[in-house]
């Protein structure tokens, strides 16, 4: 009898990074994916270009789709979420980031289902308790805004849940790359600051809110390429590592680096000017986060690996800004 190859059923696979995902998968010749996605009137359908999937359902099909397929799942990755950092609709971001994933992982835990979620480096706050994945620092996590809240609430209804052991979270720190044109405000600074780069050289970056500790621009960030954010999100769906796990470099590089990095993809001498931050980020704008890796190393070894913030920018401008290339 013919193995019948089971679905892998990916939320949010239509965003950022859930059409990385799905390139990756169909690059290793994986193609029985169930996107889930609420296209809305974005133009982020255009990260479906090239992809190869077995369906597509609004995520207001997903539970009736699930009905009667649970023994054709092999792996629910459960991306999709507001990831709107200023989004101040509380009951909004715990209906779609919390009560949404409770259901969800409620259906694969009944049915024996792999599942993984996206968790956030939000959830750490401003980094006074460190920024380790381990599971009995979670209460001591004091997130400064709601999405980081949201984030947090899940978490912790998983470890009340004795879920830990079953399933697996992702703390994703600052990702970027490919297939972000549709994120407006949200998507990195390379994408919103490349244009001016490229015509007068300059970029701008925003003043410190706390001038004691960081200078302007000298805020630091653990940024990872979203191609390496999906090779490790693809080697946790092949082995059997359950838990929280950060995902990200374990560097953290200063926003100047991050423009120094643009100038130099762009081969240019460029200039950083300071302007100041908007004030509905100021008291919930994370100045420093660097994650601790060792987890994810130990769980990943050679997978967890990731190219430089210059090779990642180059790449990036390169490869994909530039051309407007979808990847």
């Amino acid at each position: 009898m013919q193995n019948i190859k089971k679905y892998i059923v990916i939320t949010g696979a239509v965003g950022f990074i859930g059409s990385g995902l799905v390139r990756y998968l169909n690059d290793l010749g994986k193609d029985q994916l169930i996107l889930v996605d609420d296209l809305g009137s974005t133009e982020k359908w255009k990260n479906l270009y090239g992809k190869s999937f077995a369906d597509i359902l609004d995520k207001s099909q997903l539970f009736d789709w699930l009905k009667g397929r649970a023994d054709q799942i092999s792996t629910i990755v459960h991306l999709g979420a507001c990831t709107n950092t200023t989004e101040t609709n509380a009951s909004y971001l715990l209906e779609n980031n919390y009560r949404y994933s409770v259901k969800l992982l409620e259906y694969a835990a009944k049915h024996n289902i792999r599942f993984i979620y996206a968790s956030s480096a939000a959830t750490y706050g401003d980094g006074s308790h460190g920024f380790c994945d381990d599971h009995d620092a979670l209460e001591t996590l004091r997130p400064l805004n709601m999405y980081g809240m949201s984030k947090h609430l899940f978490d912790m209804w998983v470890k009340k849940q004795g879920l830990l052991t079953s399933v697996t979270g992702l703390k994703f720190f600052n990702v970027f790359g490919p297939n972000e044109y549709h994120k407006g405000r949200m998507a990195s600074l390379i994408m919103h600051i490349l244009p001016r780069a490229k015509e007068n050289g300059k970029i701008s970056l925003f003043q410190s809110s706390a001038p004691d500790l960081f200078a302007d621009g000298g805020q630091m960030r653990d940024f990872v390429y979203v191609k390496d954010t999906v090779k490790m999100i693809s080697a946790f769906m092949d082995n059997e590592a359950t838990g929280i796990y950060n995902i990200a470099t374990g560097h953290a590089k200063t926003w100047n680096d991050l423009a120094h990095a643009v100038f130099d993809a762009l081969e240019i001498e460029g200039k950083i000017e300071y302007i100041p931050m908007p004030k509905d980020l100021i008291g919930k704008y994370q100045n420093y986060t660097c994650a601790d890796m060792a987890k994810t190393k130990n769980a990943l070894k050679k997978a967890a690996d990731c190219l430089t913030l210059n090779e990642s920018v180059k790449d990036y401008i390169c490869s994909h800004l530039i051309p407007e290339k979808i990847w």
